[in-house]
């Protein structure tokens, strides 16, 4: 954990400035409230969420310019405003499976017990995740192997807006490019992904059958953040992510649509109109395999790629622990270490009541609440204690890789609502007595605290960058999940019930799991729980999956973790990371080639990533003016007549952002001549 160099932020540790004001933190919590709900909008049509930090970012410092306010305090609104949208993740991708598998049917699911059940459940969730990473935040954060790209893009964002500098100047540029191209693809003035279906015959057999297969193909999503993301990570991490969507699609699903056939093709709900040799048909084949059997192969593969990391980070989690617990009995023998602002945290007592409550509550919820025994209620409450903790640190680890953008909280809570569910049963739980409630509770508590881990390691290595308090930002974050738990059921129940009583009019069934709000997460993690519960689980495939991983480690891949997010990812995604990562491999040949000084260098670095940082948080931004319209109907692709937009027209601004994200960095060194 020693540094060779001492780490020097923005704002020196010495610096008094104002940081936890009142505007500040009230600032950050209608963001939080704000920002979460349209994400959980966004999230429970789309299946997933924008990240906050940027927008965030962006407009608590116009508000508190306006108020003069300093650097810290933007620091504390971005921070508190960004923890909404973790709470909503974790509301949308499990609290619907109350409402999909019937443990809250019809308007039990709207009602008031329900409504406080759920509160309780976020609450304690997102408070736990922020009482584990005050434990884990000198791990992640002082880690030099984690580049956390989405972080430094947030900093950037932030001391951009305090100098008068002119790397200003590419952070707003890129800004604007990111989001005017996220609106014209919105727009339909060109299409954001391309898939096609290869399909082929393969050879007779002696006994004259032949089988069918083929390749789904696609190209890069055409979103500047997926850029910056993978220009941030670098060429060898979005290529090791790029990888495990290589192998699922281009291995795993051919693979397994041709011992499937024809046959499964035809017999998919979602074909019944279409000719069952028909591309659009095997592309739909090819979807649901990887949707309901590659992608339950990664999530026991992450399983173990977690194990692993967390082994690999024994030492630097052992050394953070021992910190916590030194400072425990300095607190307890009335003796305060003599620990620099930017490195105090809260203290470690409060830390371990808030786990105690946690504990706690979680037991109350599985008794007294879902009527479990209380072997069950005592169990449950470790598993969730345990499995918190152990997500929360993978969930920062992830971030610190490719960012909270990308961080795959739904696998990560179907592993754990896995181990839940087998625990459970092996406890004697089943339909009848409570078992798929409780399941999804702890699923629930912990799906919460990995999300809000992820998001604040982010907020914190942002705030380290910039100087922030960590304890001031912990304590902002513990308010934050408290307000966004009480409101983010609310908005999951005004969604739900618009929906039905829309279904009751146009002749469709509404609610969660209805074309409208189809809340995939949440169906996926009801259908799981319901088959462990019920014994009806297709174990072969999670084990499969637990052995590739362990196929992976034996390789000696450092990162096994990356590869099964990038099957777990959509392709389109995963291409778009690796495009941005190639995009800083060809800048890098340029710059060894001039070899240019150790100044250059660093003016090459810090003009790439202002641009980059531009391009996430501009599309961002854009993503959430569309999610706010999105909330009252109003569809940015209805307001164009373009029914079939051309992806080539994408590919060309892919191109051109490359060679901008080339040029203008090269530019600013050749400059310093």
């Amino acid at each position: 954990m020693a540094d060779e160099k001492k780490f020097v932020p923005f704002v020196s540790a010495e610096n008094s400035m104002k940081e936890f004001t009142g505007r500040a933190l009230l600032i950050g919590l209608v963001l939080a409230v704000v920002l979460g709900a349209a994400n959980a909008y966004l999230g429970l049509k789309a299946g997933m969420t924008i990240a906050a930090t940027y927008p965030a970012a962006v407009i608590g410092m116009a508000i508190l310019r306006f108020f003069k306010g300093t650097i810290l305090e933007e620091n504390i609104t971005r921070t508190v405003g960004s923890i909404g949208e973790s709470v909503a993740a974790g509301a949308i991708f499990t609290l619907p499976a109350f409402y999909i598998s019937g443990v809250w049917s019809g308007e039990q699911f709207s009602s008031i017990g329900s409504y406080f059940i759920a509160s309780l459940i976020l609450i304690t969730g997102g408070v736990l995740g922020v009482l584990f990473v005050a434990l884990l935040r000198r791990v992640m954060v002082e880690d030099k192997e984690l580049p956390f790209p989405e972080s430094v893009a947030a900093a950037e964002i932030h001391k951009s807006g305090q100098s008068g500098s002119g790397g200003s100047k590419y952070l707003f540029s890129a800004m604007i490019v990111g989001a005017v191209v996220k609106i014209a693809g919105d727009l339909r003035l060109f299409a954001t992904e391309w898939t096609t279906f290869f399909k082929s015959t393969l050879a007779k057999f002696a006994d004259g059958k032949a089988l069918d297969g083929g390749f789904l193909a696609g190209g890069p999503s055409i979103s500047p953040a997926y850029l910056g993301v993978g220009y941030i990570i670098g060429p060898r991490l979005s290529a090791l992510n790029f990888s495990g969507s290589v192998m699922a699609w281009g291995l795993m699903v051919p693979m397994l649509l041709t011992v499937l056939g024809s046959s499964f093709v035809g017999s998919l709900p979602q074909n019944a109109a279409l000719p069952v040799d028909s591309p659009d048909a095997w592309m739909n084949a090819a979807t649901v395999v990887w949707k309901e059997i590659v992608r339950i192969i990664a999530i026991g593969g992450m399983l173990v790629a977690a194990c692993f990391t967390l082994y690999r980070m024994r030492g630097s989690l052992g050394t953070g622990l021992k910190r916590s617990v030194k400072d425990l009995k300095r607190a307890t023998q009335g003796s305060a270490a003599d620990v620099e602002r930017t490195e105090k945290d809260l203290k470690s007592s409060w830390i371990l009541l808030g786990i105690c409550f946690a504990a706690i509550a979680t037991f109350v919820i599985t008794y007294f609440i879902f009527n479990t025994s209380i072997l069950v209620a005592i169990v449950a409450s470790t598993i969730m204690i345990v499995l918190a903790f152990f997500f929360a640190a993978v969930s920062g680890y992830l971030v610190g890789i490719i960012g909270s953008s990308n961080n795959p909280i739904s696998g990560l809570t179907l592993t754990a609502l896995v181990v839940t569910a087998l625990i459970l049963v092996a406890c004697g739980v089943d339909k009848a007595n409570g078992g798929v409630a409780a399941v999804l509770g702890i699923a629930a508590i912990v799906c919460v605290a990995a999300a809000v881990g992820g998001e604040m390691f982010q907020d914190l290595k942002a705030g380290h960058i910039l100087g922030g308090t960590p304890w001031k930002m912990q304590a902002g974050d513990l308010i934050g999940v408290v307000i966004a738990g009480f409101v983010m059921f609310g908005v999951l129940i005004v969604l739900n019930q618009g929906d039905i009583n829309m279904g009751l009019q146009q002749g469709y069934e509404g609610g969660f799991g209805s074309k409208n709000l189809s809340a995939p997460q949440a169906g996926l993690m009801a259908t799981l729980s319901q088959g462990i519960i019920g014994g009806q689980m297709a174990w072969v495939l999670i084990i499969a999956g637990m052995i590739m991983a362990v196929a992976f480690i034996l390789m000696g891949i450092t990162s096994p973790m990356l590869i099964f997010v990038g099957m777990y990812l959509p392709f389109n995604t995963v291409f778009a990371i690796f495009v941005g990562g190639l995009i800083k491999g060809v800048l890098d040949l340029y710059v060894a080639r001039r070899k240019y000084s150790v100044g250059q260098i660093a003016a090459v670095e810090n003009t790439g990533v202002l641009l980059a940082s531009g391009l996430i948080a501009g599309e961002a931004l854009m993503g959430l003016v569309v999610a706010i319209f999105a909330m009252f109907n109003i569809f940015f692709a209805d307001m164009l007549p373009f029914a079939n937009p051309n992806y080539v027209v994408g590919l060309l601004i892919i191109l051109v952002i490359g060679y901008f994200f080339v040029r203008i960095p090269l530019k600013k060194a050749d400059s310093m001549k």
